[in-house]
């Protein structure tokens, strides 16, 4: 008889992971033994050092964090463990995370069952799913996104508070008059702030200036 592989599946989604955790167990070698819906419930499993698991299904968008940090909680605690992520979507970032986490294989959640049950049980015997090359574009991809937020991060840094108002009035919808006004400075003035706000961010218009600044947080829409 096969040696028992003990399986976690982390999902938020009752419709998904109760089924999934079925239709494991219905395979003689494999043992659901913990189904959390959250990171912090996975997480306060893992805290028992009875807990035994030999391969975690994970999904990454948790409502409480991403399934990446459980990768890495896991490859602390249990270094023998493996993880498995299923996800449905084909976020590059967040699967390069997860990679750069510790992931050994990623699938998606739409994956016929026969195909999982193999994954799983070749991850139980130290198999890895990913290849040497999609483990280096992953690294070299996040390598990539960070070099390019360190330098929207030194481009914002040129801004001065005044800049930042009117780059947080614009995103606001404010007019040039109702910045001017509310700056109490005339409009030219005004548009020599987006002038220079422009070539700081080295971009060519409002709305690239607004998505810039949107996605690096140096406004806020609500």
């Amino acid at each position: 008889m096969a040696e028992e592989i003990r399986i976690m599946i982390l999902d938020d989604h009752d419709t998904f992971r109760d089924p999934l955790a079925f239709m494991l167990q219905r395979e003689p070698d494999l043992t659901v033994v913990a189904r959390p819906r959250s990171l912090s419930e996975a997480s306060g499993i893992l805290e028992d050092a009875e807990f035994a698991v030999d391969v975690a299904l994970v999904d990454l968008n948790l409502p409480d964090g991403s399934g990446a940090d459980l990768i890495k909680e896991l490859r602390d605690s249990r270094p023998r463990a493996t993880a498995l992520v299923l996800s449905a979507t084909a976020d590059q970032r967040h699967l390069a995370t997860a990679i750069e986490a510790g992931a050994a294989g990623v699938m998606h959640k739409s994956a016929p069952m026969g195909e999982l049950v193999e994954a799983v049980r070749r991850l139980a015997t130290g198999d890895q799913l990913l290849s040497q090359e999609e483990v280096i574009e992953a690294l070299r991809f996040l390598t990539r996104e960070r070099e390019s937020h360190r330098e929207a991060r030194v481009a914002s840094d040129r801004l001065t508070p005044r800049e930042r108002e009117v780059l947080q009035a614009l995103a606001e919808g404010s007019s040039d008059r109702e910045i001017a006004r509310r700056l109490h400075v005339g409009e030219g003035t005004v548009h020599s702030h987006v002038t220079n706000i422009l070539s700081k961010l080295e971009v060519s218009s409002r709305l690239q200036a607004l998505v810039f600044a949107v996605r690096h947080g140096v406004v806020t829409i609500e």
